[in-house]
């Protein structure tokens, strides 16, 4: 499963709640690179966990294991890559899109720094108003491409 939105949208909440049930490994690129002590502004630090963080979920995914990847998945190439990626070992793949209004994001991320939650330098409205522009939705057409994860089973 792919996990799409911008930062504080409710990824992680929505991954801690889903991955029991499915059960499934839920892996979250910003905990990892926190973690291993790194700073999660550095982006080429970031792309590599990346990378080293799907290689990990193909191993998994070919040995029958569900994952949860916690990630923005900004880009519609990048749900593509993994998407293909997934179905290429036989595996359905589940793509569930997060939104929230602007304000609400800037809210959700303000609180975490007051609450300790988050520790790495703050976000602020620029970011947030720059990431909105960055990231690509996906659309209905993209939607139809992944698993319905409300279709029984």
């Amino acid at each position: 499963m792919l996990i799409c939105g911008l930062p504080a949208s409710g990824k992680s909440t929505l991954a801690r709640r889903l991955a029991p049930t499915i059960p499934a490994i839920r892996l979250d690129k910003d905990q990892w690179v926190t973690q291993l002590g790194a700073d999660v502004w550095d982006d080429g630090f970031r792309a590599r966990i990346e990378r080293q963080l799907w290689a990990l979920t193909q191993e998994l995914l070919a040995r029958g294991q569900s994952v949860i990847l916690e990630w923005g998945h900004w880009a519609r190439a990048e749900r593509d890559e993994k998407r293909l990626g997934a179905r290429a070992l036989g595996v359905g793949v589940e793509l569930r899109y997060l939104d929230a209004p602007l304000d609400e994001l800037i809210e959700r991320a303000d609180r975490r720094t007051a609450s300790g939650e988050w520790t790495a330098s703050p976000m602020t409205r620029g970011h947030f108003e720059e990431w909105s522009t960055i990231f690509e939705a996906p659309d209905e057409e993209e939607l139809l491409l992944f698993d319905d994860p409300y279709a029984e089973a």
